[in-house]
C-alpha cells in the first residue's frame, strides 16, 4: 500500500505594504518528522537495516549498536528529515557509521597483529552458503556494501548511489567487479562438492 505522508499546511495573512487594500497569504508547509513518524520508521527498517549491517560486518553486538546509534542520529535530526527522505537518511547514516567502526576496528587489528604473530588455517568447504559468504569476505569493502545492498537488500542502483555517495556508473561498475570476482571465486573453487 502507498503511503502518502500528511502534511501539515498553516496559513498566515500578511498586510502587504505595497497596498493598504491588499492581503498576502503565505503557506508553510511542514517538511520534518513527528515523533509518531520516527516510530513507524523504526518498525518499518529496523530490520532492514539491521540485516544490511548484519551481512556486512558479521558480528550481532556490533550491528545492534550501530543500528541503535543511526537511529539516535536521526531522533537528534528528526526535525530536519522530512519523513519521506527518512529511510535514505537512515540507510545512509548507518552505513557511514559501519565504515567508522570498520575504520576503527581495522586499526585495532592492526596494532593487534603487530603484537601477536596470527597464523591462518585453509579449511575444505563442502557448503555453497559457506563459500558464498567466504567470498564476500574477500571482496574490496565498497564492493562487499554495493553487492549487499543491491543484491540482497534490493536497492536500485540510484538508491545505492544515494546511500554510498557514488554516481550510478560507479555503483554499476562496482556491483559487477564484484559479481566477476563471486563467479570467479566460486568456480575455482576444487572443493565444492
Amino acid at each position: 500500500m502507498p503511503f502518502f505522508p500528511i502534511i501539515f499546511v498553516s496559513c498566515v495573512t500578511l498586510c502587504d505594504h505595497t497596498s493598504s487594500n491588499e492581503q498576502k497569504t503565505e503557506i508553510y508547509i511542514r517538511d520534518y518528522m513527528t515523533a509518531k513518524e520516527y516510530n513507524q520508521c523504526v518498525d518499518e527498517h529496523a530490520d532492514g537495516v539491521y540485516r544490511f549491517i548484519l551481512k556486512n560486518i558479521r558480528d550481532e553486538e556490533k550491528a545492534r549498536d550501530i543500528v541503535q546509534d543511526s537511529f539516535e542520529k536521526m531522533w537528534v535530526k528528526a526535525g530536519e528529515i522530512a519523513f519521506a527522505k527518512a529511510k535514505s537518511y537512515l540507510f545512509t547514516t548507518a552505513y557511514h557509521t559501519m565504515i567508522d567502526s570498520i575504520r576503527k576496528d581495522k586499526k585495532q587489528t592492526e596494532l593487534d597483529d603487530a603484537a601477536i604473530n596470527i597464523h591462518t588455517v585453509n579449511h575444505a568447504y563442502s557448503d555453497l552458503k559457506e563459500i558464498l559468504n567466504e567470498a564476500i569476505k574477500k571482496l574490496p569493502e565498497i564492493q562487499r556494501h554495493v553487492i549487499m545492498l543491491r543484491d540482497y537488500e534490493g536497492y536500485s542502483y540510484q538508491e545505492i548511489g544515494g546511500i554510498t555517495g557514488l554516481n550510478e556508473s560507479q555503483v554499476k561498475v562496482y556491483i559487477y567487479r564484484a559479481r566477476m570476482f563471486l563467479k570467479n571465486y566460486i568456480g575455482s573453487m576444487d572443493l565444492v562438492v
